[in-house]
């Protein structure tokens, strides 16, 4: 199944923006009949894949035979991986249009009963084909099979993992555990969801907000009073302190889980089994903590320049999400649409035009109702078209979102029209280039038409809080997590108070004199669902940004129409890509190689310009 690029948000039922769908302009919803016109055709499909299934697994044994069946192997493989891709998102889209539809719920769990059937059935497959050869495989590849060597790229990959694949039978083990291996994540959502008890706040002006994981950082921006905001952050914090010993117990499964599942498969630690899926060496990660935590003076900057621009004596980090200043600007639905067709101009006109089609053949669903996903992410269908999920009300965050979305799209448009389905998904090491350079040309977009200052303070201070998130505070949490997984490897205790003690450390070395002291922060590793959910992936936002941030320094800094156009060329390469070959090749071919801090240095050099303008555009209000 592809995948879902979200932007970071809790996935949590939110309250009514419409009422009934139906009294929205069809424009602005979803048309999932494009994936089925009826529940028939998906019941079919179905049913196409459990044969599939079985045709998988009945040509066991038989791959030593010939290439012929390698090739039909390969082929079933892709024809399910399809019909995956409609079977599970056809409810799976319509389910997070109404989280309340049970019946929808249902078949989602069908789809993934029918994905681990699909797992299990075909774990012989790597075994048996390392014990064939890579040199035969070749031989067979060579001989004029030009369907088989379609797979060169995929098969190669199995061959060079090969010292990290399990003979058949532990494969089988392998496939079975997994099962039970998503305990620990699903026991943290229970707890700080279904099972949590969310405090309710008074503020100064007397009224009462319930604090939730999804309300949290959004309270803390409308709140002009320190005294309001410390209240927020004391009891939204106080919820995972009076857990946090059953926080630590399942973070250690976690760590734990991680480094059984990289023992048993060779690794040297836990980083170099989730990297050398995708031939990303150790060193980049390591570069990029090293690199991001020397590159952290123009955010301390800003953080100083923010005590100054709010007036308080003490700043902590919950006054990190104040407004500097109180303007909002309000973008119409329309009116956003037509920014981000003009930002993304200097892409192309074939590009500008795709985006266009989108925002009018409803590849977005624009407007909360009740029951809806909050948040909002973009999800592709092979062989059909993206979607975007919003929850539009008109601010510029959900402008920013937009774009950003949209530049998941786009990457999945280019990558699905230039590659077979074997090479169209895309890593998440790479996902994040397409959508933040859409928010850098947005960005830059808005600065040119802002009326006011107070207008371009509100965009400066978005941008760089984008690039604290995305970038640097990503990093720091690479690096917790970098100390977190070492210290099970090392079989050293894992307790709350460890976890604690660890993230304390780093907060201090990071931001050094630019933020108070504030001791429930060493709580924050219990409140990062990534932690939990998907060891080693945050960092991935961090690289991507930084590819991102390179790609769009070039394309600023290009002295010629020629040069801009030859990096524009590259960037579009990189997208038609997929997942053809390793991501650091890919950025490679884009111009980005982050086995050095290059790519980091262009971050920095970025927030710097964007602190400076901050700073001059507050001196003249």
């Amino acid at each position: 199944m592809s995948g879902i690029f979200p932007l970071a948000s809790p996935e949590q039922n939110t309250g009514s923006g419409y009422e009934n769908r139906d009294d929205i302009d069809p424009r602005y919803r979803w048309d999932l009949n494009n994936i089925y016109t009826d529940l028939a055709d998906w019941e079919k499909d179905c049913k196409s894949i459990k044969d599939n299934i079985q045709s998988l697994a009945s040509i066991q044994g038989s791959l030593k035979d010939g290439p012929e069946e390698l090739l039909r192997f390969l082929q079933l493989s892709d024809s399910a991986g399809r019909l995956f891709d409609r079977v599970w998102y056809f409810p799976g889209l319509a389910f997070d249009l109404d989280q309340r539809n049970n019946e929808l719920n249902a078949r989602k769990q069908l789809v993934e009963d029918l994905s681990a059937q699909y797992a299990t059935s075909t774990s012989w497959f790597d075994p048996e084909l390392i014990a064939i050869g890579q040199a035969t495989i070749h031989k067979w590849m060579n001989n004029n099979n030009s369907d088989l060597a379609l797979y060169r790229f995929h098969l190669d990959e199995i061959f060079r993992q090969a010292e990290h694949v399990l003979d058949e039978d532990g494969e089988q083990l392998m496939a079975l555990s997994a099962r039970f291996g998503s305990t620990p994540s699903q026991t943290y959502s229970m707890l700080t969801t279904a099972d949590a008890t969310f405090p309710e706040v008074e503020l100064s002006d007397g009224s009462k907000r319930k604090i939730t994981p999804g309300t949290y950082s959004s309270l803390l921006r409308t709140l002009p009073k320190q005294d309001d905001r410390e209240k927020i952050f004391r009891a939204h914090f106080g919820l995972y302190q009076q857990f946090t010993n059953t926080y630590a117990s399942i973070y250690n499964g976690i760590l734990q889980r991680g480094w059984f599942n990289a023992r048993a498969r060779g690794y040297a630690n836990v980083l170099e089994s989730k990297l050398h899926r995708f031939a990303i060496p150790s060193s980049v990660v390591h570069t990029l903590v090293e690199s991001a935590r020397n590159g952290m003076e123009p955010l301390r900057r800003y953080h100083k320049i923010r005590r100054k621009a709010l007036g308080v004596e003490k700043y902590y980090l919950y006054d990190s999400f104040a407004a500097l200043i109180q303007h909002e600007t309000r973008y119409e639905y329309g009116d956003a649409e037509k920014q981000i067709i003009a930002s993304v101009a200097p892409l192309g006109k074939d590009y500008q035009a795709t985006v266009r089609e989108a925002f009018e053949h409803r590849w977005v669903d624009v407007y909360e109702t009740e029951g809806k996903r909050s948040g909002g992410y973009m999800a592709s269908v092979y062989g059909i078209h993206p979607y975007i999920l919003m929850n539009y009300h008109g601010t510029m965050d959900d402008v920013f979102t937009l774009a950003h979305e949209m530049g998941h799209a786009m990457h999945s448009v280019l990558s699905d029209k230039h590659q077979p389905f074997t090479y169209a998904g895309y890593t998440i090491f790479v996902a994040e280039v397409a959508s933040t350079l859409n928010e850098a040309l947005l960005l830059d977009q808005l600065l040119e038409n802002a009326q006011s200052a107070d207008e371009r303070i509100v965009l400066l201070q978005h941008a760089i809080d984008s690039i604290a998130g995305t970038f640097f505070t990503q990093s720091m949490f690479a690096n917790y997590e970098l100390e977190a997984h070492q210290l099970a490897e090392a079989g050293q205790p894992i307790t709350g108070e460890v976890l604690g003690e660890v993230y304390h450390n780093l907060l201090k070395s990071w931001y050094d004199d630019a933020i108070e002291d504030e001791e429930l922060y060493q709580l924050t590793w219990a409140r990062i669902p990534h932690f939990f959910h998907s060891p080693y992936y945050v960092y991935q936002y961090a690289t991507s940004f930084a590819a991102s941030s390179a790609i769009f320094d070039t394309m600023q800094s290009a002295t010629s129409e020629e040069e801009r156009q030859e990096v524009v060329s590259r960037y579009h390469t990189l997208l038609q890509s997929g997942g053809s070959d390793h991501p650091m090749e890919l950025l490679k071919r884009a111009g980005v190689d982050l086995n050095d801090s290059s790519a980091v240095n262009s971050v920095v050099r970025r927030l710097d310009a964007l602190v400076s303008q901050l700073e001059k555009e507050l001196e003249l209000t």
